[in-house]
């Protein structure tokens, strides 16, 4: 995992190679062997390292398991990141389920429960009849809202991944691992952008898309497909009746009941029907106004990944693994931990 952890950490610390081996008089060859796993650094070179990338040599020189199969997915064409940070986020994934796997394996792979098949759903003829298989597919009610969505695909079997990414530029991204499908998301969003983004990643896996669609297109009918999967055109206009002249206040109740942001549910009043060109367009004027369209106020709490934790706990509880590499394993505090898996008394 050497070579692993050396590119993950010259990454995260938004270093190029040149950059790296300058640091700590080496060649940039040197650093591409390293990464390569051709040529095993000196512990030197290794103490060098993880100073340089302000790491613990016992960090850097962790080995998180065994090696897994990755295919990645590929980000949107025309993506302002650079080719760098796109390295960084594959490479984050990979690290952050290596830990996760590992404790996966301690505990045996059947805690996993299996998970829906990637891209095997056949696209229907319009965006509300997928939004109705895809909830099909993961065993959901076909209208209603939709609980916590992170806890939701955990329990089915799909691995969620929370980055955090300084960028705008990224919000997701998904792709197997072993076969069995992720998502990772930037968690520097609202709750409601990360839901958004999150079914929008696993419209992408769960479909079967033909080459004859272009990347826009898939887009939109990815966009589209989980506009409709997060609030029904038949809940549209049961929760906001069949006409409204205006977008007004009290939507926001529906907002909250749906975990979707105002953007989207007067996107979804529009294409439903219900609101019209200029009453959307003035709600996104004043939005606008207000610095919604890039920060529009989050109004429901944060949805995050817990598996990793409660399989790591659980493995401690059972005596498999030390609270030390319990807390490792997690990247948490020692006491921490310990607060987790041991009573108090209190």
């Amino acid at each position: 995992m050497l070579d692993k952890n050396i590119k993950y950490y010259r990454l995260k610390n938004n270093l190029s190679k040149k950059e790296l081996a300058a640091k700590i008089g080496v060649s940039p060859m040197s650093i591409t062997h390293y990464e390569s796993g051709e040529r095993k650094p000196s512990i030197d070179i290794i103490k060098s390292l993880a100073a340089v990338l302000n790491v613990k040599v016992s960090d850097f020189l962790a080995n998180n398991g065994e090696t897994h199969i990755y295919s990645h997915g590929e980000f949107r064409k025309g993506s302002k990141l650079s080719k760098n940070q796109q390295e960084y986020i594959r490479a984050s994934v990979e690290e952050y389920l290596n830990r996760f796997l590992l404790a996966v394996s301690i505990l045996g792979g059947e805690v996993l429960p299996n998970a829906p098949a990637p891209h095997k759903e056949p696209l229907a003829l319009n965006a509300e009849e997928d939004a109705k298989a895809l909830r099909k597919c993961l065993h959901l009610a076909e209208m209603g809202p939709i609980g916590n969505l992170v806890e939701m695909l955990e329990n089915k079997g799909v691995l969620v991944c929370f980055l955090n990414v300084d960028s705008n530029a990224f919000s997701g991204i998904n792709g197997l691992v072993d076969e069995r499908p992720y998502i990772a998301v930037n968690s520097n969003m609202t709750p409601e952008r990360i839901r958004s983004t999150i079914v929008h990643e696993m419209v992408h896996f769960i479909f079967k898309w033909t080459s004859e669609m272009t990347e826009q297109e898939i887009e939109a009918r990815a966009t589209a497909i989980s506009g409709a999967f997060l609030l029904s055109e038949e809940d549209a206009k049961r929760e906001l009746g069949i006409r409204r002249r205006a977008v007004s206040k009290d939507m926001l109740m529906i907002c909250r009941e749906y975990g979707i942001s105002m953007y989207l549910l007067v996107k979804r009043a529009t294409i439903c029907g219900i609101v019209n060109e200029k009453a959307a367009k003035d709600f996104y004027i004043i939005a606008g106004k207000n610095g919604w369209k890039k920060n529009e106020p989050a109004r429901i709490r944060e949805e995050t990944p817990t598996l990793f934790s409660q399989l790591v706990f659980r493995a401690i509880s059972e005596n498999e693994i030390s609270v030390q590499k319990g807390a490792e394993l997690l990247k948490m505090p020692y006491t921490y931990v310990t607060e987790q898996c041991f009573a108090t008394g209190e």
